[in-house]
C-alpha cells in the first residue's frame, strides 16, 4: 500500500522523491488546451457546460495526484506516454505538491461557485485567468509559478528545480539578450499596433466562401 500511496518517486542520486518535469509539462499543456476552450466557450457563447465538465475532471485528477500518487494521475499518465522517448528531467516533488495544493484550492472554489451554485462573477473570471496563466507558464516555458511560492512560504530553497533555476549560475552566452534583440521585440510590437490601426476595418470584413468567390469570378 505504501508503494501505491506515495508522492514522488525514488531515483538513484537524488536525496528526495522526484517527479519527471517533462511529463508534468505535457500534462499541463493538455489541461491548458481544455481550460482555454472551456473559458473561451463560456466567455464568447455563454455556454458553461464544457467548463463544468473540465472542473470535475481537473478536481479528480488533482485529488489523485495529491492523495494517492502522481503516477496514477490520468493527465500525467497521458503526459508520460507522450514524452516516453525523451530523457527524464527530474524535479523535486515537494515544491510540485505545494503548487498542486494551490491548484486544488482554486478548483474547489470553482466547483462551489460554477457547478453547485451555478453562477459566474469576476471571482470565477479571475480564478480562470490565474489557472490559465499557471498552466501556460508550466507548459510553454517550464516555469512553475506555484513552485515559486514554495520558497517564499517555507523560507528555504526548493531542491532540483527545472533548468537548475534554484541554483545561482552565470548565464551562458546563448542565454544573454542584447539591446538589438530588445529593439527588435519593441519594433515587432509597434508593427502589430500599426497593423491594427491601419487594417482593422479591412480585416473586420467577414470572410466569404472560397468556392463562391471562384464561381463568381468565372461568371464575370
Amino acid at each position: 500500500m505504501k508503494k501505491v500511496i506515495k508522492f514522488g518517486e525514488d531515483v538513484d542520486r537524488y536525496e528526495i522523491p522526484v517527479l519527471n518535469e517533462r511529463e508534468i509539462r505535457a500534462a499541463a499543456g493538455i489541461l491548458f488546451v481544455f481550460a482555454f476552450l472551456s473559458v473561451l466557450l463560456a466567455a464568447m457563447k455563454g455556454n458553461f457546460v464544457l467548463l463544468k465538465y473540465f472542473i470535475l475532471g481537473f478536481l479528480v485528477d488533482f485529488i489523485i495526484r495529491l492523495f494517492i500518487s502522481p503516477k496514477y494521475s490520468p493527465t500525467l499518465i497521458i503526459g508520460r506516454l507522450i514524452v516516453r522517448r525523451q530523457v527524464p528531467e527530474y524535479v523535486g516533488a515537494a515544491q510540485k505538491k505545494f503548487a498542486w495544493v494551490i491548484g486544488l484550492f482554486l478548483v474547489l472554489i470553482m466547483l462551489v461557485l460554477v457547478v453547485f451554485v451555478n453562477s459566474y462573477s469576476p471571482i470565477t473570471g479571475i480564478i480562470c485567468l490565474i489557472c490559465l496563466i499557471f498552466l501556460l507558464f508550466e507548459s510553454a516555458f517550464g516555469i512553475c509559478l506555484g513552485c515559486l511560492f514554495y520558497g517564499w512560504y517555507y523560507g528555504k530553497k526548493a531542491k532540483y528545480c527545472p533548468g537548475e533555476v534554484c541554483e545561482v549560475n552565470a548565464r551562458h552566452e546563448i542565454q544573454k539578450t542584447s539591446w538589438v534583440q530588445l529593439l527588435i521585440v519593441l519594433g515587432f510590437i509597434a508593427f502589430i499596433v500599426m497593423s491594427v490601426v491601419l487594417f482593422n476595418d479591412a480585416f473586420s470584413v467577414k470572410p466569404s466562401d472560397l468556392f463562391k468567390i471562384i464561381e463568381s469570378a468565372r461568371s464575370k
